[in-house]
Protein backbone atom coordinates (compact mmCIF):
# COMPACT_ATOMS: atom_id res chain seq x y z
CA UNK A 1 0.00 0.00 0.00
CA UNK A 2 1.37 3.41 -0.93
CA UNK A 3 2.11 5.44 2.24
CA UNK A 4 -0.50 8.04 3.10
CA UNK A 5 1.11 11.48 3.10
CA UNK A 6 0.08 13.45 6.18
CA UNK A 7 0.83 16.88 7.58
CA UNK A 8 1.00 17.52 11.32
CA UNK A 9 -0.96 20.50 12.63
CA UNK A 10 -0.02 21.28 16.22
CA UNK A 11 3.61 20.46 16.93
CA UNK A 12 3.79 20.14 20.70
CA UNK A 13 4.84 17.04 22.63
CA UNK A 14 1.80 15.00 21.58
CA UNK A 15 1.99 16.23 18.00
CA UNK A 16 5.55 14.97 17.86
CA UNK A 17 4.53 11.64 19.39
CA UNK A 18 1.76 11.24 16.81
CA UNK A 19 4.22 11.95 14.00
CA UNK A 20 6.65 9.36 15.36
CA UNK A 21 3.89 6.75 15.68
CA UNK A 22 2.58 7.63 12.21
CA UNK A 23 5.94 6.90 10.66
CA UNK A 24 6.06 3.58 12.52
CA UNK A 25 2.58 2.84 11.15
CA UNK A 26 3.84 3.39 7.60
CA UNK A 27 2.54 6.90 6.96
CA UNK A 28 4.77 9.60 5.50
CA UNK A 29 5.12 13.01 7.16
CA UNK A 30 4.75 15.39 4.22
CA UNK A 31 4.37 18.71 6.03
CA UNK A 32 3.83 20.49 9.31
CA UNK A 33 2.42 23.71 10.69
CA UNK A 34 2.58 25.60 13.97
CA UNK A 35 2.42 29.30 14.66
CA UNK A 36 6.15 29.74 15.31
CA UNK A 37 8.80 29.26 12.65
CA UNK A 38 11.25 27.78 15.16
CA UNK A 39 8.84 24.98 16.08
CA UNK A 40 8.03 24.26 12.44
CA UNK A 41 11.65 23.98 11.39
CA UNK A 42 12.67 21.84 14.37
CA UNK A 43 9.71 19.51 13.84
CA UNK A 44 10.57 19.11 10.16
CA UNK A 45 14.19 18.38 11.04
CA UNK A 46 13.16 15.58 13.39
CA UNK A 47 10.16 14.10 11.60
CA UNK A 48 10.54 15.19 7.99
CA UNK A 49 8.13 17.04 5.73
CA UNK A 50 8.00 20.65 4.62
CA UNK A 51 7.40 23.33 7.25
CA UNK A 52 4.50 25.53 6.15
CA UNK A 53 4.18 29.20 7.01
CA UNK A 54 0.37 29.00 7.29
CA UNK A 55 -2.46 26.54 7.61
CA UNK A 56 -3.63 27.53 4.14
CA UNK A 57 -0.25 26.51 2.77
CA UNK A 58 -0.68 23.04 4.29
CA UNK A 59 -4.23 22.63 3.06
CA UNK A 60 -3.42 23.77 -0.47
CA UNK A 61 -0.42 21.44 -0.80
CA UNK A 62 -1.29 18.73 -3.36
CA UNK A 63 1.28 16.38 -1.80
CA UNK A 64 -0.65 16.38 1.51
CA UNK A 65 -3.49 13.85 1.58
CA UNK A 66 -4.41 14.08 5.25
CA UNK A 67 -3.77 16.07 8.40
CA UNK A 68 -3.15 14.99 11.98
CA UNK A 69 -4.51 17.56 14.43
CA UNK A 70 -3.00 17.92 17.92
CA UNK A 71 -3.96 21.49 18.76
CA UNK A 72 -5.93 23.11 21.62
CA UNK A 73 -9.26 21.34 22.05
CA UNK A 74 -11.36 24.39 21.22
CA UNK A 75 -9.77 24.62 17.75
CA UNK A 76 -10.58 21.09 16.60
CA UNK A 77 -13.94 21.76 14.97
CA UNK A 78 -12.72 24.69 12.89
CA UNK A 79 -9.63 22.79 11.78
CA UNK A 80 -11.65 19.72 10.78
CA UNK A 81 -14.03 21.91 8.78
CA UNK A 82 -11.12 23.66 7.05
CA UNK A 83 -9.30 20.42 6.28
CA UNK A 84 -12.43 18.73 4.97
CA UNK A 85 -13.18 21.75 2.81
CA UNK A 86 -9.75 21.34 1.25
CA UNK A 87 -10.41 17.65 0.58
CA UNK A 88 -7.97 16.40 3.23
CA UNK A 89 -8.64 13.37 5.39
CA UNK A 90 -8.47 14.06 9.13
CA UNK A 91 -7.06 12.32 12.17
CA UNK A 92 -7.80 14.45 15.24
CA UNK A 93 -6.68 13.86 18.79
CA UNK A 94 -9.28 13.41 21.51
CA UNK A 95 -11.37 15.02 22.78
CA UNK A 96 -12.96 15.39 19.35
CA UNK A 97 -14.56 18.70 20.39
CA UNK A 98 -15.70 20.30 23.63
CA UNK A 99 -19.41 20.39 22.72
CA UNK A 100 -21.83 18.26 20.76
CA UNK A 101 -22.77 21.19 18.54
CA UNK A 102 -19.13 21.67 17.48
CA UNK A 103 -18.77 17.96 16.87
CA UNK A 104 -21.82 17.82 14.65
CA UNK A 105 -20.51 20.72 12.59
CA UNK A 106 -17.21 18.90 12.03
CA UNK A 107 -18.97 15.64 11.15
CA UNK A 108 -21.20 17.36 8.59
CA UNK A 109 -18.17 18.95 6.93
CA UNK A 110 -16.33 15.63 6.69
CA UNK A 111 -19.39 13.82 5.35
CA UNK A 112 -20.06 16.54 2.77
CA UNK A 113 -16.46 16.35 1.56
CA UNK A 114 -16.36 12.55 1.56
CA UNK A 115 -13.18 12.43 3.64
CA UNK A 116 -12.18 10.09 6.45
CA UNK A 117 -12.60 11.55 9.95
CA UNK A 118 -11.00 9.53 12.73
CA UNK A 119 -10.64 10.49 16.40
CA UNK A 120 -7.84 9.22 18.63
CA UNK A 121 -9.75 7.13 21.16
CA UNK A 122 -7.06 4.48 21.32
CA UNK A 123 -7.59 2.82 24.71
CA UNK A 124 -10.57 0.74 23.55
CA UNK A 125 -8.00 -0.98 21.29
CA UNK A 126 -6.07 -2.48 24.19
CA UNK A 127 -6.37 -6.29 24.05
CA UNK A 128 -7.53 -6.17 27.69
CA UNK A 129 -10.44 -3.88 26.76
CA UNK A 130 -11.23 -6.06 23.74
CA UNK A 131 -11.37 -9.07 26.06
CA UNK A 132 -13.74 -7.25 28.39
CA UNK A 133 -15.99 -6.54 25.41
CA UNK A 134 -15.89 -10.18 24.28
CA UNK A 135 -16.70 -11.49 27.75
CA UNK A 136 -19.69 -9.15 27.99
CA UNK A 137 -20.93 -10.12 24.51
CA UNK A 138 -20.61 -13.84 25.25
CA UNK A 139 -22.46 -13.51 28.56
CA UNK A 140 -19.48 -14.70 30.61
CA UNK A 141 -19.97 -11.93 33.16
CA UNK A 142 -23.71 -12.49 33.43
CA UNK A 143 -26.03 -9.49 33.65
CA UNK A 144 -23.91 -6.35 33.85
CA UNK A 145 -24.72 -4.19 36.86
CA UNK A 146 -21.72 -1.94 37.42
CA UNK A 147 -18.50 -0.68 35.86
CA UNK A 148 -15.58 1.53 36.83
CA UNK A 149 -13.15 3.52 34.72
CA UNK A 150 -10.41 5.74 36.07
CA UNK A 151 -7.46 7.42 34.38
CA UNK A 152 -5.40 9.56 36.75
CA UNK A 153 -1.84 10.81 37.23
CA UNK A 154 0.15 13.15 39.50
CA UNK A 155 1.32 15.61 36.82
CA UNK A 156 -1.09 18.24 38.09
CA UNK A 157 1.22 18.74 41.07
CA UNK A 158 3.46 20.54 38.58
CA UNK A 159 0.83 22.48 36.63
CA UNK A 160 1.38 23.12 32.96
CA UNK A 161 1.63 26.54 31.46
CA UNK A 162 -0.02 27.41 28.18
CA UNK A 163 -3.28 26.11 26.83
CA UNK A 164 -3.20 22.73 28.60
CA UNK A 165 -3.48 24.55 31.92
CA UNK A 166 -6.40 26.72 30.76
CA UNK A 167 -9.81 25.81 32.23
CA UNK A 168 -11.45 26.95 28.99
CA UNK A 169 -9.54 24.21 27.15
CA UNK A 170 -9.86 21.61 29.91
CA UNK A 171 -13.22 22.03 31.62
CA UNK A 172 -13.75 19.60 34.50
CA UNK A 173 -9.98 19.32 34.86
CA UNK A 174 -8.50 16.00 33.85
CA UNK A 175 -11.83 14.75 32.52
CA UNK A 176 -11.18 16.56 29.23
CA UNK A 177 -7.73 15.15 28.46
CA UNK A 178 -7.73 11.95 30.53
CA UNK A 179 -11.22 10.89 31.56
CA UNK A 180 -12.64 11.20 28.05
CA UNK A 181 -10.56 8.12 27.14
CA UNK A 182 -12.45 6.17 29.78
CA UNK A 183 -15.80 7.65 28.77
CA UNK A 184 -15.16 6.10 25.36
CA UNK A 185 -14.22 2.79 26.99
CA UNK A 186 -17.50 2.73 28.94
CA UNK A 187 -19.51 3.63 25.84
CA UNK A 188 -17.73 0.87 23.91
CA UNK A 189 -18.41 -1.71 26.61
CA UNK A 190 -21.88 -0.78 27.87
CA UNK A 191 -23.60 1.19 25.10
CA UNK A 192 -25.31 4.57 25.37
CA UNK A 193 -25.47 6.27 28.76
CA UNK A 194 -28.77 7.95 29.58
CA UNK A 195 -27.93 10.31 32.46
CA UNK A 196 -24.89 11.65 34.31
CA UNK A 197 -24.25 13.29 37.68
CA UNK A 198 -20.81 14.76 38.35
CA UNK A 199 -18.61 16.68 40.79
CA UNK A 200 -15.41 18.54 39.92
CA UNK A 201 -13.18 20.34 42.43
CA UNK A 202 -9.87 22.13 42.99
CA UNK A 203 -9.09 20.30 46.23
CA UNK A 204 -5.39 21.12 46.43
CA UNK A 205 -5.68 24.17 44.24
CA UNK A 206 -2.39 23.85 42.38
CA UNK A 207 -2.71 25.53 39.00
CA UNK A 208 -6.01 26.62 37.48
CA UNK A 209 -7.61 23.27 36.65
CA UNK A 210 -9.87 21.15 38.84
CA UNK A 211 -7.65 18.42 40.27
CA UNK A 212 -10.35 15.76 40.81
CA UNK A 213 -13.53 14.96 38.88
CA UNK A 214 -15.98 12.11 39.39
CA UNK A 215 -19.15 11.11 37.57
CA UNK A 216 -21.86 8.48 37.89
CA UNK A 217 -23.35 7.29 34.61
CA UNK A 218 -26.68 5.54 34.22
CA UNK A 219 -26.81 3.45 31.05
CA UNK A 220 -29.92 2.81 29.02
CA UNK A 221 -30.06 -0.84 30.05
CA UNK A 222 -29.94 0.13 33.73
CA UNK A 223 -26.29 -0.52 34.52
CA UNK A 224 -24.42 2.12 36.54
CA UNK A 225 -20.79 3.17 36.17
CA UNK A 226 -18.24 5.29 37.99
CA UNK A 227 -15.98 7.48 35.86
CA UNK A 228 -13.16 9.28 37.62
CA UNK A 229 -9.97 11.22 37.04
CA UNK A 230 -7.55 13.07 39.28
CA UNK A 231 -4.40 15.02 38.47
CA UNK A 232 -2.60 14.92 41.81
CA UNK A 233 -2.59 11.22 42.79
CA UNK A 234 -0.43 8.22 41.80
CA UNK A 235 -1.12 6.75 38.37
CA UNK A 236 -4.36 4.82 37.83
CA UNK A 237 -5.41 3.35 34.48
CA UNK A 238 -8.28 0.93 35.08
CA UNK A 239 -11.43 -0.23 33.34
CA UNK A 240 -13.50 -2.87 35.15
CA UNK A 241 -16.92 -4.47 34.74
CA UNK A 242 -19.02 -6.40 37.30
CA UNK A 243 -21.78 -8.84 36.37
CA UNK A 244 -23.86 -11.44 38.17
CA UNK A 245 -21.55 -14.28 37.11
CA UNK A 246 -18.11 -12.65 37.19
CA UNK A 247 -16.09 -9.45 37.21
CA UNK A 248 -13.10 -8.56 35.04
CA UNK A 249 -10.43 -5.84 35.22
CA UNK A 250 -8.18 -4.13 32.71
CA UNK A 251 -5.43 -2.77 34.99
CA UNK A 252 -2.23 -0.78 34.47
CA UNK A 253 -3.36 0.62 31.13
CA UNK A 254 -3.86 -2.77 29.54
CA UNK A 255 -0.81 -4.51 30.99
CA UNK A 256 -2.74 -6.66 33.51
CA UNK A 257 -6.03 -8.54 33.29
CA UNK A 258 -7.93 -10.10 36.19
CA UNK A 259 -11.09 -12.19 36.54
CA UNK A 260 -13.13 -13.03 39.63
CA UNK A 261 -16.02 -15.45 39.23
CA UNK A 262 -19.07 -15.65 41.48
CA UNK A 263 -18.15 -17.57 44.62
CA UNK A 264 -14.44 -16.78 44.40
CA UNK A 265 -13.00 -14.73 47.24
CA UNK A 266 -10.15 -13.29 45.18
CA UNK A 267 -9.55 -12.29 41.61
CA UNK A 268 -6.98 -14.16 39.54
CA UNK A 269 -4.48 -12.80 37.03
CA UNK A 270 -4.92 -13.86 33.41
CA UNK A 271 -2.36 -13.68 30.61
CA UNK A 272 -2.95 -10.75 28.27
CA UNK A 273 -1.25 -9.41 25.17
CA UNK A 274 -0.30 -5.76 24.82
CA UNK A 275 -0.40 -3.50 21.80
CA UNK A 276 0.83 -0.06 20.79
CA UNK A 277 -2.66 1.31 20.36
CA UNK A 278 -1.60 4.60 18.77
CA UNK A 279 0.30 2.82 16.00
CA UNK A 280 -2.67 0.48 15.61
CA UNK A 281 -5.19 3.30 15.17
CA UNK A 282 -2.94 5.12 12.69
CA UNK A 283 -2.53 1.93 10.68
CA UNK A 284 -6.32 1.77 10.51
CA UNK A 285 -6.46 5.43 9.49
CA UNK A 286 -4.15 4.74 6.55
CA UNK A 287 -6.27 1.76 5.49
CA UNK A 288 -9.42 3.87 5.71
CA UNK A 289 -7.89 6.55 3.51
CA UNK A 290 -6.72 4.05 0.91
CA UNK A 291 -9.81 1.84 0.94
CA UNK A 292 -12.57 4.36 1.62
CA UNK A 293 -13.67 2.47 4.74
CA UNK A 294 -15.04 3.91 7.99
CA UNK A 295 -12.91 4.12 11.14
CA UNK A 296 -13.91 2.40 14.36
CA UNK A 297 -13.82 5.71 16.22
CA UNK A 298 -15.15 8.12 13.64
CA UNK A 299 -17.25 11.20 14.23
CA UNK A 300 -20.41 9.49 15.55
CA UNK A 301 -18.50 7.34 18.05
CA UNK A 302 -16.41 10.28 19.23
CA UNK A 303 -19.54 12.40 19.55
CA UNK A 304 -20.83 9.99 22.20
CA UNK A 305 -17.77 10.69 24.35
CA UNK A 306 -18.23 14.43 23.76
CA UNK A 307 -21.84 14.16 24.97
CA UNK A 308 -20.62 12.53 28.20
CA UNK A 309 -17.95 15.22 28.64
CA UNK A 310 -20.40 18.05 28.01
CA UNK A 311 -22.88 16.45 30.40
CA UNK A 312 -20.22 16.14 33.11
CA UNK A 313 -19.21 19.78 32.75
CA UNK A 314 -22.85 20.88 32.99
CA UNK A 315 -23.68 18.62 35.92
CA UNK A 316 -20.62 19.70 37.88
CA UNK A 317 -21.41 23.39 37.35
CA UNK A 318 -25.16 23.21 38.02
CA UNK A 319 -25.38 20.46 40.62
CA UNK A 320 -28.04 18.65 38.57
CA UNK A 321 -28.45 15.26 36.94
CA UNK A 322 -28.09 15.78 33.18
CA UNK A 323 -30.16 13.98 30.54
CA UNK A 324 -27.67 12.95 27.87
CA UNK A 325 -30.30 12.64 25.15
CA UNK A 326 -30.94 16.36 25.63
CA UNK A 327 -27.19 16.98 25.27
CA UNK A 328 -27.04 14.79 22.14
CA UNK A 329 -29.80 16.85 20.56
CA UNK A 330 -27.96 20.17 20.79
CA UNK A 331 -27.08 22.06 17.61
Amino acid sequence: MEPVRVASVGLGVWGGNLADKARQAGLEIAGCFARTQEHREEFARVHGGRPAASLDEVLSDPDVEAVMIATPHSTHANLVVAAAGAGKHVFVDKPFTLTVAEGKRAIRAAEAAGVVLQVGHNRRRQPATRRLKKMIAEGKLGMIHYAEANLSYPKGLNPRSGWRGDPAESPAGGMTGLGVHMADNLNYLLGRPARVAAFSRRVIGVGRLDDVTTATLEFQDGALAFLGTAMVIPDIARTAVWGTEAAAWNEMDGERFYVQRAGDKERSAQPIETLDTVINELEEFAENVRNGTKPETGGPEALEAVAVLEGIVESASTGTVVDLDEVRGRE
